[in-house]
């Protein structure tokens, strides 16, 4: 006995969807164009004669890598406020963003229960949420310029603009965090009479608590990063020191420190994930 089998349709022999692939990939270039004209992008100057001769003198004076002893204990003394300047700088936007953040929370707000904030709670966390815009809009690099016309050369400037700027970004992940979970624990809480700080640590907090601590490592990880672009204006570290090195044209201190620094990026690298996959 034998069964008939129909055929199915032949399968295309080309992508059905390739003309409006190839209109969206056309269309992406026409957008980007004008951008790579406004950024005067010119990548061909890289591999011209005489760029690629004095790219050969500079990278030459970086052999061999300054291995003085007076000079490594002062590269570890300068290594160590930089991780320092990163950590007091965090510590500082932490007890900036975590107030505002308890502020700017709609999750924590008593009179949105009824389904429409009141007036005053609602203007309110608008300008709690502008002061958190502006922190984080100014970059640190810029708040380090300010601080070191104010406070002087030297770490506390870098501390500072850290601070700040940290603090923006942090309140502001912080709120997306604690507005984005499940807030059916709080509102529990808040109607039947506790205050919003006992529904912060009894309600919201637990459930968050891993991505919370996580995005604060990860920024502290950034910071360390951050704290020695900040040397290059005068806010003291590592940074100022590989600053100082290249105006000397001291290839050999560059090399050294900029090997110190990628090791001292990687050592926080491992650090951070170490403690998120203790927190995961």
């Amino acid at each position: 006995m034998t069964t008939a089998t129909s055929a199915g349709p032949a399968p295309p022999s080309r992508d059905p969807a390739w003309l409006a692939r190839l209109f969206w990939i056309g269309a992406f270039f026409v957008v980007l164009w004008p951008l790579f004209v406004a950024t005067e992008f010119k990548p061909w100057i890289l591999v011209e004669q005489k760029n690629l001769e004095v790219t050969g003198q500079f990278l030459a004076s970086f052999v061999p890598p300054a291995h003085g002893r007076e000079f490594l204990w002062m590269v570890a003394k300068e290594s160590w406020a930089t991780v320092a300047m990163a950590t007091v700088g965090m510590t500082l936007a932490l007890v900036i963003a975590i107030p505002l953040t308890l502020l700017s929370a709609r999750a924590l707000s008593i009179s949105a229960l009824s389904g429409r904030m009141a007036r005053g709670p609602f203007w309110l966390r608008q300008l709690v949420r502008w002061a958190l815009i502006v922190l984080r809009s100014v970059p640190e690099l810029v708040w380090a310029l300010v601080f070191v016309r104010v406070v002087g050369l030297g770490p506390t400037a870098g501390v500072l603009a850290i601070a700040l700027t940290y603090g923006g970004m942090l309140g502001k992940v912080y709120g997306e965090i604690l507005e984005s979970g499940d807030a059916h624990v709080t509102d529990t809480l808040l109607r039947n009479g506790s205050s919003r700080l006992q529904a912060f640590f009894y309600g919201l907090l637990p459930q968050n608590a891993a991505e919370l601590t996580s995005y604060t490592v990860y920024r502290w990880e950034c910071a360390i990063r951050s704290s020695v672009i900040l040397g290059f204006v005068g806010a003291g570290g590592l940074g100022q020191q590989l600053d100082n090195s290249m105006k000397m044209f001291n290839g050999g201190e560059v090399l050294t420190m900029l090997a110190v620094f990628v090791a001292l990026v990687a050592l926080a690298d491992r650090v951070s994930a170490g403690l998120r996959r203790a927190l995961g």
